[in-house]
Formats: structure tokens, sequence, C-alpha cells
């Protein structure tokens, strides 16, 4: 038991004291992103389960592998708040209340926009590239799937638990997030599943350039005479409040 409380410490606890005192000192205010998108997710749920409210929410948020490249990029945005009809919206809601949630206090606003955003532009991109290279391809989707309506909240969700799991010291929580989509990519093969990869590889390949470029930057300093601090070999990031750190190692 106290083996798994000190895992679950050294896993989770910069991001557990980190969310917990944003959320003692500010409450809501603290995560008022957060709040707008889940109210948007559920007013958008709303109007187009409506007769009358289907149509104009598919011709601004509703994205289709099919659709012209210029449009679609134009609907990107909203897609991410447009629930899929064929699942409960409660469960996207719930993950945009929890993950966006984390990342806007751990990541700030704006970066958590650009993860998820990127996260999400990302697997729109990859359904038309996948049609293109066709079913038999390892990377390619069926012809059908370029009529599947492409939206909601889950690239972005998958891509934003990954960066703030790998930035906070989760690393195995980001990794077991992406072997698990991994895993439903064998099982299914299905259009989602293979976006979520494609997410995950959006967020990850800035993290390995950030690094290349601190590992880089630290041999300079080694060759001429000023090495730099270490990175930790695991753990919260380097960037991480030294308060906030300190708390964690208790």
């Amino acid at each position: 038991m106290n083996r798994l409380a000190r895992w679950a410490r050294a896993e989770w606890g910069l991001l557990y004291v980190t969310v917990r005192e944003a959320l003692v000192g500010r409450r809501l205010r603290a995560i008022p992103m957060t709040l707008g998108a889940v109210m948007l997710t559920a007013v958008v749920q709303i109007v187009q389960n409506q007769s009358w409210g289907y149509g104009p929410v598919q011709y601004v948020g509703g994205v289709r592998a099919e659709d012209p490249l210029w449009p679609a990029l134009l609907r990107t945005p909203l897609s991410l708040f447009v629930p899929a009809l064929d699942l409960p919206v409660w469960g996207a809601l719930v993950q945009v209340l929890f993950v966006f949630g984390v990342a806007e206090i751990c990541l700030g606003r704006p970066r958590t926009l650009v993860v998820a955003y990127a996260a999400t532009l990302a697997g729109t991109l990859y359904a038309r590239v996948g049609v293109r290279l066709g079913f038999d391809s390892l990377l390619g989707l069926p012809a059908s799937d370029a009529r599947v309506v492409d939206t909601g909240p889950s690239a972005a969700v998958v891509g934003l638990a990954v960066y703030v799991g790998w930035r906070h010291g989760a690393r195995r929580t980001a990794g077991a997030v992406a072997a698990a989509m991994a895993v439903e990519v064998m099982l299914k093969g299905n259009l989602a599943g293979k976006e979520h990869l494609a997410a995950i590889v959006a967020v990850v390949v800035p993290i390995v350039v950030s690094r290349l470029r601190h590992r880089r930057r630290r041999r300079s300093r080694a060759l001429l005479g000023r090495p730099g601090d270490p990175l930790p070999a695991s753990g919260p990031h380097p960037s991480a409040p030294v308060g906030v750190m300190a708390r964690v190692r208790r």
C-alpha cells in the first residue's frame, strides 16, 4: 500500500498540488475557459437535436473529409464543441470539464487552446490523407469515411491529456493514454481511433523538439565550460514552481 501511495505521489503529485491550490484559492474562477467550453458544448448539443438546429450546426461546425479544405478549416474550431450524435453527450461534457480544466490550470488558457486545436486539426487533416491512401494502406481509411461527420472534443482531450501528463511528471499516465489509443486502433481500426493517434503525434512532436533543443543548449554550455542544471531523468517538468515541487516531494 505504501509503495502504491509513493508511486501515485510521484506520478500525480505535481498535478494534484497544482490543481488543488488553484481551485482552493480561486475556485471556479480558475477555469473560466473550461466552464465556457462545457456550456457551449451543451448548448450546441441542445440546438443540433432540434428539427431546425441540425442544419445550421453542421453548416458552421460540421466537418467531413470530403468537404473542400478551406471551409473545413474554418469549421474546425467550432467542430470541437459539436458532440457526436452517436455518443452520449454527458461523456463529452465530463471529458471537457476534467481534461480542459486540468490543462487550463497547468498550462494556462492560451497554451491549452493551442494544444487543443492543434490536436483537433491534426485529426481533421489526417482523415483527408487517410481516405486518399485508401483502406489497403496501413494508415489509410475506407472511402466511406469521407462522408462521416467528424466532430467532438475527443481528439483535443486525448492530445491535452498526453501533453499535460508529460510536462507535469505523469509520464506513465501519458504513455498509458497513448497505448490505449493504439490498442483501440488495433481492435477497431476506425476513423476516431486513428485520428486520436494523429492528435497524439501532433502534441508529442513539439515535446520532443523542445527536449532536443534543451539538450543541445546544455551540451553547448558544457563545451564552453558553463554547464547548466541537469534535467531530471523523470518526474515533474523542470519549469514547475519551486514551492510546488517541494510540497510534492514531502
